[in-house]
């Protein structure tokens, strides 16, 4: 039986790209043993938010703590199943982020959006939700130009590596993440 091990400290792209159809398979398999009454006994909605409406965030790279138990209005994720947006006391969910805009969105209307390659997403009761990812970069800090040289340079790289090969995997994960940039920069990049 193969061992999923997911660590941040030396999180390589190619293996989470192997990884991930690992770890669906195995939520997959997870959903078709459990009884009925498990199923339905995991599914609960969420009550109404708190009197103040903010949640709390947590936001680590494995370097520094972007945010400590922040009080915030929302939290735009970019979810591998799609892009969702966590309020104060949403149902609790696990996900998978993909890369691109994370968006924290404060209580007097002002958003601080970040670049975010991939990571985690855990949300528990009590308007509290983790996030976990091994980089993160202001969406102003981004260089447009950078980023289009980059994802030119990755297509290229593409192209020429054997396919199925480490080098074809690697470059097609730089293809995603610079045109993740891209669309995070209002860039269309084909």
């Amino acid at each position: 039986t193969a061992h999923l091990r997911v660590t941040f400290s030396n999180c390589n792209p190619a293996e989470t790209a192997r990884a991930s159809p690992l770890l669906v398979g195995r939520m997959n398999s997870l959903r078709r043993i459990a009884t009925p009454a498990a199923k339905s006994a995991v599914r609960r909605f969420s009550s109404p938010a708190p009197a103040s409406g903010l949640m709390k965030l947590n936001f680590n790279l494995p370097q520094q703590t972007l945010f400590d138990s922040t009080e915030v209005s929302s939290v735009v994720v970019p979810g591998a199943m799609g892009e969702y947006e966590v309020t104060a006391d949403h149902v609790p969910i696990v996900a998978e982020l993909k890369a691109g805009m994370l968006t924290v969105k404060h209580g007097g209307g002002e958003e601080e959006k970040y670049f975010v390659p991939g990571g985690f997403s855990l949300t528990h009761e009590g308007s509290t939700t983790d996030i976990v990812c091994p980089e993160a970069v202001k969406v102003d800090d981004l260089d447009v130009s950078a980023v289009t040289a980059n994802y030119e340079a990755a297509k290229s790289r593409a192209a020429s590596a054997e396919a199925g090969s480490a080098d074809a995997a690697e470059a097609m994960i730089e293809v995603e993440v610079n045109r993740a940039m891209g669309g995070a920069l209002g860039l269309s990049l084909a």
